[in-house]
């Protein structure tokens, strides 16, 4: 069997970092599937999905890291080709990646106890994303 969906998630761009597990619940329950391959994946350019301990300092250890590794500031030659300011956001989803996978086992993610999917958006201004989710059973 397989199951997918897609989800639009707010965000307010530079760095923001959205907790999926409502969402990802929810995408569970609807899909019936109670054990398989969930993936959960970000379809754009500048954001990026991963998991992390969803908790304030560690949130704020990520974008410090982020801006470190690839600072906002300097010109990229993609800002210096289309003038949108945001080539430091399609290096750092890059780095980061698109997508999650991991075991769905009696209707629950096989993730740790301290393990959240998360939205990590890198724009420089608030956006609309859509998050897709699938299982294959």
């Amino acid at each position: 069997m397989f199951f997918e969906n897609s989800y639009e998630v707010s965000t307010e761009g530079d760095g923001d970092v959205v907790n999926l597990s409502p969402l990802l619940s929810r995408f569970l329950s609807e899909s019936g599937v109670s054990d398989g391959v969930c993936t959960v994946a970000a379809t754009g350019s500048t954001y990026s999905i991963t998991t992390v301990e969803h908790e304030p300092g560690l949130v704020e250890d990520l974008r410090r890291v982020l801006q470190e590794l690839v600072p906002r500031g300097p010109v990229y030659a993609h800002d210096a080709r289309w003038g949108d300011g945001n080539g430091f956001a399609h290096v750092r989803a890059s780095l980061v990646g698109p997508s999650i996978s991991f075991a769905v086992v009696g209707g629950r993610p096989r993730l740790g106890t301290w393990q959240q999917p998360v939205l990590l958006d890198f724009d420089n201004r608030p956006r609309t994303r859509t998050v897709s989710f699938s299982i294959a059973g």
